[in-house]
């Protein structure tokens, strides 16, 4: 089998659930080394696990590292921490070709309720935390336009969902500095975002049932969210009656992902690109 990201070196945020799993594990089938980023130390024994599965599976490198991306430090250490396991003594050159913005959280409150502690966090995490990893990366990306920086931001952007001011922003944020990064970054890499919808994990079944109310007519007019009997669970079927179709599988968002990252994206780049299913059409 063809793997065509042998010998690269990526590294994805949130890596130990949930889509950044998921991308990891594409990633790792196509021949491409990793890091597998993790904030907190109840994420490290997943992270250790994935890192594992995927040396043994795919014969790939996988070096899980912990940083908090919501610090002013931590972006920077995640990147020098890399260099530092992954360089070989008497090597000249330690290149990121791939770099995964997919670490992000999601505080959402109507307008009245919304806490000043929780837009710190979330602007530090998903806005800040993004900015310093591609300046500490910048250095050591490619420099024959070979790499690729692929964003995760959200529908949420762009749909105006209530309670979704803080986290709407944030993405807001990251979708325009995706563009700038694109012109900044364009001789090492291309730079893009998606933007999935309701996808299958613990991130959106924290969602309250006001807020899937309001969705379910948006769900309801997405083309790849009605559930198929037969191909989709029983479970997912059922669930969809209520919430009006199926959330996005993790694997799907990631294939996006790794469409991204191919030498065949080449002529792509500034772009927010759907991974949503259709949820938003000719938006992006």
């Amino acid at each position: 089998m063809a793997r065509p990201l042998e010998k690269k070196l990526g590294i994805v945020t949130g890596a130990s659930r949930g889509i950044g799993y998921a991308i990891a594990e594409i990633l790792a089938a196509k021949g491409c080394d990793l890091i597998l980023g993790y904030t907190s130390t109840s994420s490290q024994a997943p992270a250790e696990k994935l890192a594992q599965d995927l040396t043994a599976r795919h014969g790939i490198l996988a070096i899980p590292i912990q940083a908090d991306l919501g610090t002013t430090a931590g972006p920077a250490s995640l990147i020098e921490t890399a260099k530092s396991r992954i360089l070989e003594p008497g090597a000249s050159r330690f290149q990121i070709d791939i770099l995964i913005n997919n670490a992000g959280v999601a505080l959402n409150d109507k307008l009245p309720d919304i806490k000043v502690e929780d837009f710190e966090t979330s602007y530090r995490v998903n806005v800040l935390g993004p900015l310093l990893l591609v300046q500490a990366a910048q250095p050591y990306l490619p420099t024959d336009r070979s790499g690729r920086i692929v964003n995760l931001s959200s529908v949420s952007s762009s749909g105006g969902f209530p309670g979704q001011t803080v986290y709407g922003g944030t993405k807001a944020a990251l979708e325009a500095m995706t563009r700038t990064w694109a012109r900044e970054l364009s001789e090492s890499a291309t730079v893009n975002a998606i933007n999935p919808g309701p996808v299958l994990t613990p991130m959106y079944d924290r969602n309250t049932p006001e807020f899937k109310r309001f969705i379910k007519g948006y769900i309801e007019h997405t083309p790849l969210m009605r559930a198929r009997p037969g191909i989709d669970s029983d479970e997912v079927v059922k669930n969809a009656e209520e919430a009006g179709g199926r959330p996005a599988y993790v694997e799907e968002v990631a294939g996006v992902v790794a469409m991204l990252c191919s030498p065949e994206s080449a002529w792509c780049t500034g772009q927010v690109i759907c991974a949503n299913g259709g949820m938003l059409l000719g938006l992006q």
